[in-house]
């Protein structure tokens, strides 16, 4: 009954969170355990009292800093500086403006809206296709759930109860792989999709270290993060602090584009998104607590392990079905909901680490993001880049073949998320 109203409610329209906690009186109503609506409070609010949650909302303050303050567009400018002499410079520029602006930002939809706005349009200038620059930008966006500080791992990490630093490590190696695979399919359709002429070039007067200074000085926030956390000088959350910091330095003192009269418009759009995660995850913990009440994980661990007693096969099976599960339901709604279900699974039955598992079940489910009919990052860079979404889905299939063979890396060679 639990999971006839879950898909009732869910296609209904009702938002995920909502979903979760009327499945879960339903439950209780049609069981008659009213008692256990003593028990909801507690679990409510004991979902959020993990010290690890704090680097959620302190990380959707860096990202709201940085584009406040136009860091982001600096670390194109310099990027665009640097490359300029290569071919398809601006096709590199694209990547690795994502590739910087996943190790600040950690959300795939942000970094996705962003370079919508700011590189799309700049490559039609210089004679791409639009849909080619779209498909681009969209791809490049997995890296942001997958490149450190990741809000995806974060989540993980409080769930499985396994260090934060340790999955923000074991992304760096599948990280920068979907980086390399990325770019090399795009450089390889680069010249079938330049549609004109490269607009003229202005020529630099100015040395272009010096021209180039402030974005390369901006790069020192992301470096802090990930220096930081590897070294073992920060933890997660307190790497997130000392980048806040180092940003407000630049926007406010060093590159003057920011004002304090900002901040509490900066603030008050980070405390909606904080409240529409946390938000969820509450809601996730209390549905998840309904489930093994009604001993769900161990039927399906049951059902699993009758299928197979093999490891890898076990991750491929899960690796498909939450290509699936991520077609239907947003990524992070999915992670939460199956982490306490598959995760006990694959540790006690297959002793699968969980630091590998964590990655696996992310990136998969993060393909969701580009694909139909949920697919978020595939409607927001559609609508932003005035490009139709079936076109869109066309265009995105190699990059997703790419994420597809990262991610079976992952399964296969579990060294990858260990190499540190």
């Amino acid at each position: 009954m639990t999971g006839l109203s879950f898909l009732t409610f869910m296609l209904a329209g009702m938002p995920i969170a909502f979903v979760l906690l009327a499945a879960t009186f339903v439950f209780v109503l049609t069981t008659g355990n009213l008692q256990i609506l003593n028990s909801v409070p507690q679990i409510l609010f004991g979902s959020v009292e993990s010290f690890d949650l704090l680097a959620i909302p302190l990380f959707i303050l860096l990202g709201e800093i940085m584009n406040e303050s136009g860091l982001t567009r600096r670390i194109i400018i310099a990027a665009r500086l640097w490359l300029r002499s290569l071919p398809h410079n601006l096709v590199i520029v694209n990547l690795i403006s994502n590739l910087a602006l996943a190790a600040i930002m950690g959300s795939a939809t942000a970094q996705m809206a962003v370079m919508s706005r700011v590189v799309v349009p700049e490559m039609e200038k210089d004679g791409y296709d639009r849909g080619y620059a779209a498909s681009i930008t969209a791809s490049a966006g997995l890296l942001g759930p997958i490149i450190p500080p990741s809000m995806v791992f974060i989540i993980y990490g409080v769930l499985a109860q396994v260090s934060i630093a340790d999955m923000f490590m074991a992304g760096i190696v599948p990280g920068v792989l979907l980086f390399a695979l990325i770019l090399c399919i795009a450089l390889w359709q680069a010249a079938r999709h330049r549609t004109g002429n490269a607009a003229p070039q202005p020529e630099q007067h100015t040395s272009r270290l010096k021209a180039s200074l402030p974005g390369l000085a901006t790069l020192l926030i992301p470096l802090t993060i990930i220096g930081g956390i590897s070294l073992g000088i920060f933890t997660p959350t307190e790497s997130a602090a000392v980048a806040i910091v180092v940003a407000l330095i630049f926007g406010v003192a060093v590159f003057r584009e920011m004002r304090f009269s900002q901040i509490p418009r900066i603030i008050d759009r980070t405390v909606t998104n904080t409240a529409i995660v946390l938000f969820l995850i509450m809601a996730a913990k209390v549905f998840g607590w309904v489930l093994t009440f009604n001993q769900i994980p161990q039927a399906v661990a049951a059902f699993i392990v009758s299928l197979t007693a093999d490891p890898t096969i076990f991750m491929l099976l899960i690796m498909l079905a939450l290509m699936v599960v991520g077609m239907f339901l947003d990524g992070i709604a999915a992670l939460i909901i199956l982490t306490p279900i598959l995760l006990p699974v694959a540790m006690s039955n297959y002793g699968i680490d969980p630091v590998q598992f964590g990655v696996m079940m992310s990136m998969t489910l993060v393909l969701g993001l580009l694909t139909p009919p949920v697919g978020t990052g595939l409607y927001i860079c559609a609508a932003l880049s005035e490009i139709p979404i079936t076109r869109l889905s066309r265009l995105l299939a190699p990059y997703i073949l790419a994420a597809i063979l990262v991610i079976l890396m992952v399964i296969l060679l579990p060294w990858t998320v260990r190499p540190f």
